[in-house]
């Protein structure tokens, strides 16, 4: 009982729309109306400049971290990873947005420090260079996200927590499918682009 517990606390935590909250909160605004229509860290920083932006990205990132320490506390690494992906899926489907939410890049991050923060530093790496080189973040995201089963496995972590990262790139990629839809016709915000509002 107490493992469903975490569970549910774990989504609930990543449930919490940062990005929605601090739009309201420092410029009165919907941050869905906006850029891509997403609530995460990436259109934060588009959308509300880099003030606003950093809090939304240490914000879900900080859920990350929380909900697996939380499930490391409780139940060892097995209900950490799982852990980890509730956080995840309460970040991409918020139960307070009407199941809608962010891709689930900072807040994944968030979780794999408290996993295998090599790891994640390399990812980051990978993410940097795509994006200084194409100026994308969406596809540097994607890149990242698909290298952590490999550096999971490079690293020779434990096989839950490669397990956690063959599920969780799978989660961050399949949320990314807009993105890839723009990328493909060309219509994809690059770093620095004026984001539009929505209609």
């Amino acid at each position: 009982m107490k493992y469903l517990i975490v569970l549910l606390v774990s989504y609930l935590l990543g449930s919490i729309p940062v990005g929605y909250v601090v739009g309201r909160w420092v410029k009165g605004i919907d941050i869905r109306r906006y850029g891509s229509g997403n609530v995460g860290a990436t259109n934060a920083f588009r959308t509300m400049g880099t003030g606003p932006g950093l809090a939304v990205l240490l914000g879900d990132a900080a859920k990350g971290l929380l909900a697996v320490l939380l499930g490391k506390a409780v139940g060892g690494p097995p209900l950490a990873i799982l852990s980890g992906l509730a956080v995840m899926a309460g970040h991409s489907w918020s139960a307070f947005l009407r199941f809608q939410g962010g891709r689930g890049v900072a807040t994944g991050a968030g979780a794999l420090v408290a996993m295998a923060p090599k790891v994640v530093l390399t990812a980051f790496i990978i993410w940097t260079l795509t994006v200084l080189l194409s100026r994308y973040v969406s596809l540097g995201s994607i890149l990242a996200a698909a290298s952590l089963p490999l550096l999971m496995l490079y690293f020779r972590e434990p096989w839950y927590y490669v397990l956690f990262g063959f599920l969780a790139a799978a989660l961050v990629i399949y949320r990314h499918r807009p993105n890839i839809r723009r990328l493909l016709a060309g219509t994809e915000y690059k770093l620095g682009e004026r984001v539009k509002r929505l209609k």
